[in-house]
């Protein structure tokens, strides 16, 4: 079971809120998906997930087939069952992998050479065993075998690079075998307008039920990445969910869920939660910082986040200096609710068609987070 339906548009942006359904439930769309990576979201419990009103979740295929293997998890009950978690799951196919865990893969037309990062094993990745193991893992939304493109790269080869991914993407539809699990075609091109056109020429005919875009937020400057971002969603039907893989920074999310784009995936909120470094409605925070040692105020006074709720950023910054797993897990409840519920403001103004307004004053605070005499003004991404 699977579709995907527009329900308003923005009136003066590309935005629109959707409603997309799936076997384990409904995602209402502009939607953000936390990463887990390992069929976990670091430092917190599905429990957590569903008071935070997250709608789904994304898995790697590629760890996932190396630990535990997709077939200890089928005969457990697939995915949801395994991981306890009830809603929509996206696996990725493992095409980043091939992009980060470069010098121990080889690219072929056939697939991907790799050994494994966990006990140096030989393995082979193909668009069809890809797309096997997610028909076994069950998920409700899985992802073609792609190559992710490094920046920088020569035109000649983001082509054949390019080329490779469209070729890919037919054979994995060809192997499909189950109905209830919606494939989306992922769109390539590097930074280059003329292959982002072909590749998306070359995909969207296919019967996909909806596309992603790949290859941003690997190293390029924001200003590429908002134009390609936006430049390629325009390259997508409007009937189909579009996905923009791996970039996360909220206010890159804004100028997304703008350019017309309906799904995120990114390991930033939970990452830098672990790392100390909080988002909030006033731009970021560093709970590292000295002059938070006696300060007996929340992360945020805006928020109504559990851990914004009950604790001073004087305890969650002796909890990180002490490197207490309780740390970890308020400052990433905390940073996972922010990140929901920008997705909800962002809905809601869709729906009353003041987007416009809200990105205006998203884009205030980003620039305030960027003088460095305002406390969040750190780096740290």
């Amino acid at each position: 079971m699977f579709s995907f339906t527009v329900i308003k548009k923005d009136a003066a942006t590309k935005a629109r809120v959707g409603r997309l359904v799936t076997s384990h439930g409904e995602v209402e769309t502009p939607a953000f998906m936390p990463v887990g990576t390992q069929g976990s979201i670091k430092a917190v419990s599905p429990r957590d997930l569903q008071e935070i009103v997250c709608q789904a979740i994304l898995a790697n295929t590629y760890h996932l087939y190396l630990r535990p293997g997709v077939g200890v998890i089928r005969e457990l009950g697939g995915l949801h069952r395994f991981m306890g978690w009830p809603g929509p799951v996206l696996t990725d196919s493992g095409g980043y992998q091939v992009f980060s865990l470069g010098a121990l893969r080889k690219i072929t037309e056939e697939g991907v050479h790799f050994q494994s990062h966990l006990d140096g094993s030989s393995h082979l990745l193909t668009p069809e065993k890809v797309i096997g193991a997610q028909e076994e893992l069950g998920s409700d939304i899985a992802m073609v075998l792609d190559e992710c493109i490094p920046y920088p790269a020569t035109w000649e080869y983001a082509r054949i690079s390019t080329e490779r991914t469209v070729q890919w993407a037919e054979r994995s539809l060809d192997a499909r075998r189950k109905g209830d699990q919606a494939v989306f075609g992922i769109i390539q091109g590097g930074m280059y307008r003329d292959l982002r056109a072909w590749c998306a020429s070359q995909i969207v005919p296919l019967s996909f039920e909806g596309f992603a875009v790949g290859g941003l937020g690997v190293g390029e400057d924001e200003a590429t990445l908002h134009a390609m971002g936006e430049f390629t969603a325009g390259l997508l039907p409007e009937d189909r969910p579009r996905y923009l893989m791996g970039v996360g920074r909220p206010e890159d999310l804004v100028f997304a869920v703008c350019s017309g784009y309906d799904l995120f995936d990114c390991v930033l909120p939970t990452r830098n939660g672990r790392r100390g470094t909080l988002f909030t409605s006033k731009g970021k925070l560093s709970i590292k910082r000295t002059e938070f040692s006696r300060d007996p105020a929340p992360i945020d006074e805006s928020c109504d986040c559990y851990c914004c709720r009950h604790f001073s950023r004087a305890y969650l910054r002796h909890l990180y200096l002490a490197g207490e797993i309780l740390g970890a897990y308020l400052l990433t409840f905390h940073n996972l609710y922010f990140y929901h519920r920008l997705m909800e403001q962002l809905r809601a103004a869709i729906r009353e068609d003041r987007l416009q307004d809200l990105s205006a004053e998203f884009k205030s605070h980003v620039n305030e987070d960027r003088n460095p005499e305002f406390p969040g003004g750190n780096t740290e991404y």
